[in-house]
């Protein structure tokens, strides 16, 4: 309907105009345009960013020891730093600590047997495949009687599969 149409009967001047003036607007605008593949590109794009800027941070915050522990890596405080023979509190007698190492990179694993009983400890050993020497009974204060207070060979030197330990009870 433009302005020089005949008026439709019951319209006002003012109507007519108001018709025509949304057909125009109607008619001429453009629908607007969506680029969805760029949108989906910019998306990925932000995401891959955010993931790598979450991986950095994890890395510079120390969770990088953490990250190669789960896939298996080694991590160079556990391999540089070698485990020492620690006492207890209170008491003189040594930590039965075993480092075994199962041969898959993760480093060698503390097994800590002190106060443990004699069939307890035996089958962590064995079941780790380590097999057993000598046991021997020791008077050592402050232990309870029959458990294990001292492994030969202990912590620093590591016990792979197949090795032999040797075991020292408490006699009371």
């Amino acid at each position: 309907m433009s302005s020089y149409d005949p008026r439709p009967s019951g319209c006002t001047p003012f109507e007519e105009e108001l018709i025509n003036a949304m057909n125009n607007f109607a008619h001429s605008t453009e629908s607007p345009a969506f680029d969805t593949a760029g949108m989906v590109h910019r998306n990925r794009r932000r995401r891959a960013t955010l993931i790598a800027g979450v991986a950095t941070a994890l890395i510079v915050a120390g969770g990088g020891t953490a990250l190669a522990s789960m896939t298996g890596g080694t991590s160079p405080t556990t391999a540089e730093k070698p485990m020492t023979r620690a006492t207890t509190k209170g008491s003189d007698h040594k930590k039965a600590i075993l480092l075994m190492d199962f041969g898959k990179g993760g480093g060698p694993v503390a097994l800590d047997l002190t106060g443990t009983d004699l069939q307890t400890a035996e089958g962590q050993l064995l079941k780790a495949g380590i097999e057993i020497g000598t046991i021997v009974k020791t008077k050592s204060p402050g232990c309870k009687q029959a458990t294990v207070v001292e492994v030969t060979p202990h912590a620093p030197k590591v016990v792979e599969k197949g090795d032999t330990v040797n075991l020292k009870l408490c006699a009371g």
